[in-house]
């Protein structure tokens, strides 16, 4: 199907603009359905249903959190798990050249 656009009024190319946002809105809508409709039988192939194993991975993401690794020698109530930027107190204690094995908990 071709269509040319240079021939097409500007109301033409306008309603053609909107049919094709409608035609994509409803792909979108009938592949998400699909996309859902596939997901829910590879599920149901191993005996789970969508739900459960929905559940299981925000259960996972809960459980990630990781608890402390180091302590502040200072500030007992001052800890770090090693993850993400280092607390300025651990930056301060190795500038001092304190060996980071010295404040692990």
């Amino acid at each position: 199907m071709t269509i040319d656009l240079s021939t097409m009024s500007r109301v033409e190319l306008q309603r053609l603009i909107t049919d094709a946002q409608t035609a994509l809105k409803n792909a979108e809508e009938r592949e998400r359905n699909e996309a859902l409709k596939a997901a829910q039988d590879a599920a149901a192939k191993f005996g789970f249903s969508l739900e459960e194993i929905a559940d299981t991975a925000r259960e996972r993401q809960k459980k990630s959190k990781s608890g402390p690794k180091y302590r502040n020698p200072n500030n007992p109530e001052e800890t770090w798990s090693g993850r993400g930027r280092k607390p300025h107190w651990v930056h301060a204690a190795l500038t001092a050249g304190v060996d980071i094995s010295d404040l692990e908990i």
